[in-house]
């Protein structure tokens, strides 16, 4: 049952990875500064994407339990009210477009890099609702047990960011060669795409039946206060996504750009290619709490375990393979980064990061499927508590001591996030073994 849930939301994570594997390959021509704008500026931008989106996946929560509850007419606010959370985020978005790049001049950038970055990240941050939308909804469906239609969702953004980046960045079929912007069109583009298949999924009730029961189609009614429930259970886990994503950020803007460009293009092109192992363990992970989440709704909290214990040996066994072929053949992956062979630096800087990364796979595997369980029960503040203190107060501060005053270059940047990822998989593991999340009441009686 888990496999044939999770199959659509691997692939529709993989999907994900495709995206941010191939805007940085196909810009890869233009060299390591290109690289560098296109592979920071995506992650920066989605530095703004990441708490909206960790607040729309308790959509999935609630749906969930109300699913294993047999309440399928309730589900439908709970859409909406991720598309409220959506808006809100869109309108953020564009309010920070004048600011960043002057926040870019805080770091220590080249030119180049920073003129680069800051036209691809105003770009994309016009994306931001439709980003979030289309997790809203594709987690609606997730809760349901229904996994395709972000699946399919995905496939459609997909396919229209490669088919754009083939004409934007090169300026095929007569387009502009848009290059770094190119890469950044074609992205938001395809999010707005997706967004609106799933819309009219959505309106159409396409892919809601259970047992020959769907969702009546009458007048949703959106209350304050069911709103203000799923921003209090959302908040916090939006807040545990963007904590560590920040402080990640931080990282790589502060710490890991005064090293120089090349640098900063092998860290950055480490960590797409490492999407390829991470993003499908969490679609992995995702489904496993989609099923966590309806046993509890049921009542059925001891088979919670059984669930856990399983999701985690298939995705330990997926990052692991993927990791030892980072760690057997990391020259060639780099490769495809610099098929012109212009930088050798950069090449040999990422193949000794690369090297190092398939040494968290494990503490990374551990940390997604056990966040992922916490927060189909509602646990998520602690969680958010957690890695806050161990992001800002253990990993940051480590980090710029270790390359900046213990001259720990690369190799001590790499080694600081392999100790904060195997600290917050001891977190998790502590937390889910107390089994406080047992306690916690995501849905109030009255609502069901």
């Amino acid at each position: 049952m888990l496999l044939v849930l999770a199959m659509p939301m691997v692939l529709a994570r993989m999907t994900q990875s495709v995206m941010t594997f191939a805007d940085a390959l196909m810009v890869e021509h233009l060299g390591p500064q290109a690289i560098a704008a296109s592979a920071t500026g995506g992650f920066n931008a989605f530095l703004v994407m990441i708490l909206p989106m960790g607040c729309v996946f308790i959509v999935q929560s609630f749906v969930s339990q109300l699913v294993g509850r047999g309440e399928l007419d309730a589900t439908r606010r709970y859409a909406w009210y991720g598309l409220i959370i959506a808006g809100v985020a869109g309108g953020v978005a564009l309010a920070l477009i004048p600011l960043i790049d002057p926040l870019l001049g805080l770091a220590e950038f080249s030119p180049e890099v920073r003129a680069l970055m800051s036209d691809y990240m105003m770009i994309r941050l016009f994306s931001v609702a439709a980003v979030v939308g289309v997790e809203a909804l594709g987690n609606w469906y997730g809760g349901f047990g229904n996994t395709w239609m972000a699946l399919i969702a995905s496939l459609v953004s997909m396919c229209c960011d490669l088919f754009l980046n083939w004409v934007l960045i090169y300026g095929n079929l007569g387009a502009p060669e848009m290059g770094v912007n190119g890469a950044a069109l074609s992205s938001s583009i395809g999010s707005v795409i997706g967004l609106l298949f799933l819309a009219v999924a959505f309106w159409r009730r396409w892919g809601t039946a259970i047992n020959g029961a769907r969702p009546a189609r009458t007048k949703t009614r959106l209350t304050r206060r069911e709103l203000s429930r799923v921003v209090r259970f959302g908040l916090p886990n939006g807040l545990n996504w963007f904590m560590d994503f920040a402080a990640f950020q931080l990282f790589v803007n502060v710490v890991v750009a005064a090293l120089g460009d090349h640098t900063l293009a092998a860290l950055n092109v480490v960590i797409a290619i490492n999407s390829v192992s991470f993003m499908p363990a969490f679609g992995l992970a995702s489904a496993g709490a989609i099923l966590a989440g309806q046993a509890i709704g049921r009542g059925d909290k001891d088979a919670v375990w059984p669930v856990v214990k399983t999701t985690l040996l298939v995705a330990a066994t997926w990052m692991g393979l993927i990791g030892s072929l980072y760690f057997v053949a990391p020259e060639p992956l780099l490769q495809l980064f610099d098929s012109k062979d212009r930088s050798p630096d950069f090449v040999a800087v990422g193949v000794t990061m690369l090297m190092i990364s398939a040494a968290w796979q494990l503490f990374d595997a551990i940390g997604i499927t056990l966040s992922e369980t916490l927060r189909a029960a509602g646990d998520t503040t602690w969680t958010a508590t957690a890695r806050m203190i161990l992001a800002w107060f253990v990993f940051v501060p480590s980090g710029y001591l270790v390359v900046n005053h213990a001259d720990g270059g690369p190799i001590g940047a790499m080694l600081c996030l392999i100790g904060y990822l195997a600290l917050l998989a001891a977190a998790f593991i502590y937390r889910f073994r107390s089994n406080a999340w047992r306690r916690i009441e995501l849905i109030e009686p009255q609502l069901v």
